[in-house]
């Protein structure tokens, strides 16, 4: 009998440091095209942070903008733990965003207490189904699923401004949306700040994801279909039946997000309902490397270089777009930095 031996301390180490080196690479990198135009970077760095945790109005921002990124986020973890390529959240945040929405709308004179969840279930079934519908063309028809998902974003959001300028608009405005929603279909407040109950959703969420994937068999099922799809199947999991699961949870979470967002920032339908969490939401859940814990510290920082891009644009003149640039080179330094590791030990 062979017996394996355990990893030495210095593979250990690389697992770690190699993932860092590269978010130090890509801070490098990210200096010097800010140097290029023309900007101290250690002055840009400063003001990068200052404006994402220089007081709590600025670390408030950063919780709300992180919470939609989250939870979309956590359910690409699932769908990528089983090696499930959803590239659709974004489709299916506006398809959340539409049918709690909708429910709003239609219902504006119930209580909070009943209309709250009732657009938090509508939501949810949103996303749900227009991921269902991508999981039945790829399983029944054979269809690419990246390519079904990705297609599918851009119908969720023609379906949102079809909606917001005809069947839902507001017949006494003369912009293209909806009537604004009653306070009651509004996110209650927590302790009387500006954060709302879709954060504790959020926060909620990566313990239930963290319980989903590591402490029951469907999880277990989930991760061995990513891990090797044919003795998956070999070994008797239904792997068509976990990947069209693995969908709906990820579609799920991101209407979630969707009615989540559209009920407190925007509080309306509109034509423009997402600042592009659904794609946000991919490189976070590579970033956080598919774990709840690494996702919710990935949400935070992207969520911080988006406030914090802000703050530089405005004292330094420097591109917001640095703010994307930085996110994906992170991204791509960190995946890489893993890749090497997982190399190396396996060696």
């Amino acid at each position: 009998m062979t017996v394996q031996a355990a990893p030495s301390p210095s593979k250990k180490s690389l697992k770690v440091l190699a993932p860092l080196i590269g978010v130090l690479l890509a801070l490098i990198v990210s200096g010097l095209l800010i140097a290029l135009a023309g900007v101290n970077p250690i002055e840009a760095y400063g003001k990068l942070v200052t404006g994402a945790f220089g007081g709590p109005r600025q670390l408030t921002e950063v919780i709300l903008k992180a919470a939609p990124i989250l939870i979309i986020a956590l359910g690409l973890a699932v769908a990528f733990q089983a090696r499930v390529w959803n590239i659709g959240a974004e489709g299916q945040y506006h398809l959340g965003a539409l049918f709690g929405g909708a429910i709003a709308l239609t219902f504006p004179n119930l209580p909070s207490i009943v209309l709250i969840p009732l657009m938090l279930i509508a939501g949810t079934l949103g996303g749900l189904l227009w991921s269902a519908l991508a999981g039945l063309l790829h399983l029944k028809r054979g269809v690419n699923l990246i390519i079904c998902t990705l297609m599918l974003n851009y119908i969720g959001i023609l379906l949102v401004q079809y909606a917001a300028r005809v069947p839902l608009r507001d017949d006494g405005g003369f912009l293209p949306e909806s009537a604004r929603f009653v306070a009651a279909a509004q996110m209650p407040r927590l302790f009387g700040s500006r954060l709302h109950i879709g954060v504790l959703i959020a926060l909620l969420l990566v313990g239930v994801i963290y319980i989903l994937l590591w402490r029951t068999p469907l999880g277990f099922q989930l991760r061995a279909v990513g891990a090797n799809l044919s003795v998956a199947r070999a070994v008797g999991i239904d792997t068509s039946q976990r990947i069209l699961t693995a969908l709906l949870i990820s579609g799920a979470l991101s209407g979630l997000a969707g009615v989540i967002e559209v009920s407190y920032t925007y509080t309306r339908l509109k034509q423009s309902v997402s600042d592009g969490y659904g794609f946000t939401g991919i490189l976070v859940a590579l970033l956080g490397q598919m774990h709840p814990v690494g996702v919710l510290v990935a949400a935070v920082l992207f969520a911080a270089l988006m406030m914090g891009a802000q703050a530089l644009n405005i004292s330094l003149q420097v591109p917001v777009a640095v703010a994307g640039v930085l996110q994906a080179l992170l991204v791509l330094g960190v995946l890489a930095g893993s890749a090497i590791a997982q190399k190396e030990s396996s060696e």
